[in-house]
């Protein structure tokens, strides 16, 4: 596929992106908050683009991307890539940089300062931050919160206690807690430490709720100034550092593998941390010829990836057990943490790469797309033939009123919007959706066998078991229960209900079936509240032209005919309304709606 094809299907996603050459080297890497939108800017008209950019989209033959969870991690994962890889118009168009740390030191009474050395001697690293402005802000912060020293004297029991230091002159203006003089001990001190820590592993939810009483208590006594001040150091906590997975402290050398299958397909994201650092990113596409088990395309998988980049490190993480013997390797499924987090990472890539494939095969090959999403239904759902005709039904009323029923068609996964139908209800009193739902099917279905027309492979009922159960029973009375497959899908969870089973079925979220059937769900409910609208309202205008004394249903259709609206009929004068009724009925409607005797 060109180049430019792959562009039209990358998401709207933070994200870096990385342009290979025709011998498949990586020549440049670049971030982005919206993937789509900054790599089709390199194929614009040349004359757009500067020289040196020039010189490099000519050589692009081949992209890559990889989605992260925000442009925080987007300028991270970059900055990583480029140390790695040094594409060659990286070096060219910009420099890699080191990204800042808050450090809080192994020391006595600990200092909490900036840096982008990140040394392992038992202190503690919180970052890095994309912004060295915002990292700056923080410790401003924190220099607002506590009074924390800045100094860098050997504040050493001994020391203290022989009286070698004095007082500073933050000290005197209150800013620090003057440890060094003993005015504070050093519990009390690592508790004011303590609370920055917790600030800078995310726990700020007590901190933001003390300072949103402060600010509605200044606004409250009309301090603006000071609940400005407020509002802005909460925006700072609110946004402050979300733990970044794309470079941290926590994690050291690891492999990642995950797997996202469809319709016996399976796409593979492959990550490769280094010094807390992920340092390649690489998505696969296995396709089965015949019925694999995930377990051995995984394994199959992760034995590509070997033969790529090497040997695998000490610890691997995987989504299950893959196929095959990976000894000397520490392979294992996170539960939670850090790890679990970047296993997640790792999927969001395969299946971001999953839809990709699904919109280059709908644009490239529609035929193809329509034939495998009605196989993987079929599948997911257990059913002895491929659902190629699918009907589904929804009821809308207003506590009863204009009681109404929707039915739509969809013809191999797509909309067949002319086979629509929309039903008045007609025997059933107020809002029974369970008796609609019965009397709708059995006309529907019976009138279908009365007139020959093939009957529908699947039939999804918007709703739960109620509703459902109401469907059976009109299949029931119609013979024809063995012969269709018929769920209910539930709105609350998008579970599947199926007859006979006491559990209902959960598909993946980002499952093609049950983005199918979620669409004729919509679909039905669309069509429905859209009919019942335009009775609703057709309703209204009946009734309030109809109360008028000597009008009937004939004088009603005429006015609605001349001025569309009972709006216009108001505003009308004595002429107008003479004009389309004649004067007896005109004079009867401007006298009621104006109050005024001819």
């Amino acid at each position: 596929m060109e180049v430019r094809e792959k562009v039209e299907y990358l998401p709207h996603s933070p994200g870096v992106y990385r342009f290979l050459n025709d011998e498949g080297t990586v020549i440049y890497v670049g971030k982005a908050k919206d993937l789509k939108r900054r790599v089709s800017q390199y194929f614009r008209p040349p004359e757009s683009l500067d020289r040196k950019t020039r010189a490099m989209v000519r050589h692009i033959a081949d992209l890559m991307h990889t989605v992260v969870a925000s442009e925080e991690d987007a300028f991270l994962l970059e900055n990583n890539l480029i140390k790695e890889l040094q594409p060659r118009y990286n070096i060219l168009l910009k420099d890699g940089k080191t990204y800042p740390w808050i450090c809080i030191r192994n020391e006595h009474f600990p200092r909490v300062f900036l840096t982008r050395r990140f040394v392992k001697d038992g202190s503690r690293y919180f970052g890095p931050y994309s912004s060295a402005t915002y990292a700056h802000s923080l410790l401003e912060l924190f220099g607002q919160l506590y009074q924390l020293r800045d100094c860098k004297l050997a504040l050493t029991p001994e020391a203290i206690a022989a009286g070698k230091f004095k007082k500073c002159l933050n000290a005197h203006l209150g800013k620090c807690s003057a440890p060094c003089v003993g005015q504070i001990s050093e519990e009390e001190y690592d508790r004011q430490i303590d609370s920055v820590a917790a600030i800078l592993k995310g726990g700020v939810a007590q901190i933001i709720r003390e300072n949103k009483a402060a600010m509605e208590q200044a606004a409250a006594e009309l301090r603006f100034e000071a609940a400005q001040t407020y509002k802005e150091r909460i925006q700072m906590l609110e946004r402050h550092y979300a733990k970044s997975l794309v470079v941290s402290a926590s994690i050291d050398d690891v492999d990642v593998f995950s797997m996202v299958e469809e319709a016996g397909d399976a796409y593979c994201n492959f990550m490769r941390v280094k010094g807390g650092c992920i340092v390649q990113s690489f998505n696969m596409e296995l396709r089965s010829r015949i019925e694999e088990s995930p377990e051995h395309m995984l394994g199959l998988f992760m034995a590509e990836m070997i033969s790529r980049f090497g040997e695998l490190s000490k610890e691997v993480v995987v989504p299950f057990p893959p196929e095959g013997d990976f000894e000397g390797h520490n392979v294992h499924i996170p539960l939670k943490g850090d790890k679990a987090a970047l296993l997640e990472l790792s999927r969001r890539n395969a299946a971001a790469m999953k839809a990709d494939r699904f919109k280059q095969e709908e644009h490239l090959h529609p035929e193809e797309h329509q034939q495998k999403l009605v196989a993987v239904l079929q599948k997911d759902l257990n059913m002895n033939k491929p659902p190629r005709h699918m009907e589904c039904f929804d009821n809308s009323n207003i506590q009863g009123t204009n009681p109404v029923a929707s039915c739509v068609v969809f013809r191999d996964c797509k909309p067949s919007k002319k086979e629509y139908r929309h039903f008045k209800i007609k025997t059933v009193v107020g809002a029974n959706d369970f008796a609609s739902m019965k009397e709708v099917l059995n006309r529907r279905y019976s009138r279908m066998m009365a007139e020959g027309e093939e009957l529908p492979d699947l039939i999804v009922v918007d709703g739960g078991k109620g509703q459902l159960h109401s469907a059976i029973e009109a299949l029931q009375e119609l013979g024809i229960e063995d012969s269709i497959k018929i769920v209910g899908l539930a709105k609350r969870m998008e579970e599947i209900i199926v007859p006979g089973d006491p559990h209902p079925l959960f598909l993946d979220r980002n499952s093609s079936s049950l983005k199918v059937m979620m669409h004729i769900r919509d679909e039905a409910h669309r069509f429905g509240i859209t009919f019942h609208r335009s009775l609703r309202s057709k309703g209204q205008i009946s009734s309030e032209l109809l109360e008028i004394e000597g009008v009937g249903e004939a004088t009603e259709a005429k006015l609605i005919r001349r001025f569309r609206s009972v709006a216009r009929v108001k505003k009308a004068s004595i002429e107008e309304l003479t004009s389309a009724v004649g004067k007896k009925q005109a004079a009867i409607i401007y006298q009621h709606f104006h109050n005024t005797l001819l």
